[in-house]
Parts: structure tokens; sequence; C-alpha cells
């Protein structure tokens, strides 16, 4: 189900629990509420419907990658940028790194340890960033 964007700082600033098998439904809001703002939105994180739990979900290219629990597990290279939110209005400015290493669990609650670089690396650490209540 399509579900409206949270803009409560509070709620925003707050950590994410651990998602479990009984949050699948959120999996499902997620995907539906990214192809619904497909045109100004890249990932986002659970806390964005109003739900505070550690899942995220983003494009690439033409598929939407779900993670489950994602911990980002080792990162290199630093760059400064500036980034927008669907959660909130403006851009501000942002260190990232260009290649990072997620480990987290698939909708089927299967784990993986993936690399990512680049923009994709970039939307990761941002919607991860939603999940420890970092507000961007």
């Amino acid at each position: 189900m399509i579900k409206q964007i949270n803009h409560n700082l509070t709620f925003l600033s707050q950590k994410a629990q651990l998602a479990t098998k009984a949050d699948r439904n959120v999996v499902t809001d997620l995907q539906d509420t990214l192809k619904a703002n497909a045109e100004i939105c890249v990932g986002m994180a659970a806390n964005m419907i109003g739900v505070n739990k550690r899942i995220i979900i983003f494009s690439m290219g033409i598929m939407n990658v779900v993670m489950i629990n994602p911990i980002i597990i080792s990162k290199s290279q630093p760059y400064d940028t500036k980034e927008g939110c669907l959660s909130l209005t403006g851009e501000r400015p942002t260190k990232r790194y260009k290649n990072i290493t997620v480990k987290y669990l698939d909708t089927d609650f299967q784990e993986h340890t993936q690399e990512f670089s680049d923009f994709i690396a970039e939307i990761i650490q941002h919607e991860i960033d939603h999940c420890e209540g970092i507000i961007i």
C-alpha cells in the first residue's frame, strides 16, 4: 500500500528496531511507496513511511532492492557531498564513502554480504543513516 511520507523530525531521529518476519508487510508498503515516488526518490527507509523498523529499499536501475537489518561492515574512500531527502526540504552536506560492504537479510530472510560503490553506495548510506536516526 502506498504510504504518506513522514516528515516528523522527532520520529525520524529515533534509532530503528530490528525487523522480523512479522514485518513483511512493511516491505510491500516500501515497494509501493518508492514506486509511487520514483520520479523524485531513489531510496527509502521504513521510518520515512512511519514504521520504526530497520528496513530500506533503493533503486538499482530497473530493479528495486530491499535490505532488512542492513549494517555497513566496511567503507573506504571518503568524500563530501550534498544530499536531499524526501522527508525533508532542501539539501544538506554530508560525508559518504565511495565503496561500502553491507551485511543484510533479503526478503526471504537469507543473509547476504555485498559490496557497493559510487551512487548506489551513497543511496544505501543515506538510508542506513535513517535507520540509525541520523537526519541528513
